[in-house]
């Protein structure tokens, strides 16, 4: 028994410091690392693409009206798979290096996105117009 235990605490001086000093010096996540998304507003097109393949349904989408549509994204829910950053078509969803996001308020972990949705006069799709300003008149059809 001694013996045995000898040897488990000469393992453990040999192999030294295994741990990182995390307070005072953070280690920086690799290449690929999953942290907390980012939404960028002026490159979401609302296409409720990231809502349908949210596992733990952290992304929910409402339409207000007929031309607004709001994305919530509660990161209390998201396990940070990486999901809707993958079928975002327009890359608006980005998985940071940041991951600590322990808070005292769940407001923090809130995003709410609020869209605006210019619709085609001939298919009645929605699509959003590539400057602020176009919003106020929108003409024109939808390439397909």
């Amino acid at each position: 028994m001694l013996i045995s235990k000898m040897k488990e605490v000469w393992i453990c001086l040999k192999a030294g410091r295994v741990t990182l000093p995390y307070p005072f010096k953070p280690a920086i996540p690799p290449d690929g690392f999953r942290g907390k998304l980012e939404i960028d507003k002026e490159k979401c097109i609302g296409c409720a693409g990231c809502a349908n393949v949210c596992t733990p349904r952290a992304i929910i989408v409402t339409d207000l009206n007929g031309d607004w549509r709001k994305i919530d994204f509660y990161l209390e829910r998201c396990t940070y798979c990486g999901r809707c950053e993958e079928v975002c078509p327009e890359n608006a969803i980005v998985m940071t290096k940041e991951f600590e996001t322990a808070t005292n308020s769940k407001e923090d972990l809130h995003i709410s996105v609020e869209l605006y949705m210019g619709s085609c006069q001939r298919c009645g799709r929605c699509f959003t117009p590539v400057h602020p300003l176009d919003k106020m008149m929108v003409t024109g059809f939808r390439e397909n």
